[in-house]
């Protein structure tokens, strides 16, 4: 049975609950473990090999890899094909994953998307394929039981008023935890990859809702792109709360998170999941960044 603790922290004159994912498991870690829960609990013999594809430093990449290594597996994942430094050398969550056995199947950007769409038209015995960031159905079993322990923690503490916030990549987790949170509780995701009316169209792919609350976008940013405030408010959460988040999701979410919900007129528990494997090679590029700048 997968469970988390929930951390009480005081940041910036509020205060604030983490559930803290990131803790399950030191490879399948935060929702990567949730949405792959099924799969954890599915028999060795039933799969031979696992097929998924999406970016070449992709948490659920890593968490996938470490699933197939534990299961005895195949992984054969497809990605854009890779800069130069990469070619090069992998590093962060490409070194681990290749480590872990995954075989890394190079595509043309051009031809990425007519590839993806004959990966899922694939049907063969024992293969499966999965869906980029395990946006599939196959993750609600596991996020239902997320959202059991929040439920229960809810009423063990009396909560009346809870908002739950987490960052979103494909908006999986968000999605499915919608589905099963107590109807009295809110639920705020911040939208990482492209904007609401695309989260939107992930969602339909998978459910005809209810949705989550999407926090407003004000400005526009580059996914996975070094951004100053980012990397300030990553160290200072870090600094003041002594809990490492991940670089990618996480900073825009509490930036959100700060400017649109006030801690004194609902109780808000943060969702950690996990990621922060890939803090290496992020924070290598923040560095590369301010050497460019002198």
């Amino acid at each position: 049975m997968l469970s988390s603790r929930i951390d009480s922290i005081e940041f910036r004159g509020g205060k604030f609950y983490v559930k803290r994912d990131d803790l399950l498991d030191n490879c399948l870690s935060g929702n990567k473990l949730r949405k792959l829960y099924t799969l954890t609990q599915t028999p060795q013999d039933h799969y031979h090999k696992i097929i998924s594809y999406g970016g070449a430093q992709s948490n659920a990449m890593y968490a996938l890899s470490c699933l197939c290594k534990q299961k005895g597996w195949e992984f054969e994942y497809y990605t854009k094909t890779l800069p130069q430094y990469l070619k090069d050398g992998a590093e962060g969550n490409l070194e681990l994953s290749i480590d872990n056995g995954m075989k890394l199947c190079e595509v043309e950007h051009s031809d990425f998307n007519a590839k993806v769409q004959a990966l899922q038209e694939i049907s063969q015995e024992k293969t499966l394929v999965l869906s980029q960031g395990g946006a599939d159905e196959l993750a609600k079993e596991g996020v239902a039981l997320l959202a059991k322990e929040i439920n229960t923690w809810k009423q063990e503490e009396g909560v009346k008023n809870l908002t739950v916030v987490l960052p979103s990549g494909t908006g999986t987790t968000a999605l499915y935890l919608k589905a099963f949170l107590d109807a009295d509780t809110e639920i705020y995701t911040a939208v990482l990859v492209g904007d609401e009316a695309y989260q939107l169209q992930q969602w339909k792919r998978l459910s005809d809702g209810p949705y989550p609350k999407i926090f407003k976008q004000h400005d526009k940013k580059k996914f996975a792109k070094p951004y100053d405030e980012y990397l300030q408010i990553y160290k200072e959460l870090k600094e003041k709360t002594g809990i490492t988040f991940d670089l990618i999701y996480a900073p825009r979410t509490w930036l959100q998170l700060l400017e649109n919900l006030n801690p004194n007129a609902t109780t808000i528990l943060y969702i950690h999941t996990g990621g922060i494997s890939g803090n290496e090679t992020m924070l290598q590029r923040y560095a590369h960044q301010q050497k460019g700048r002198r």
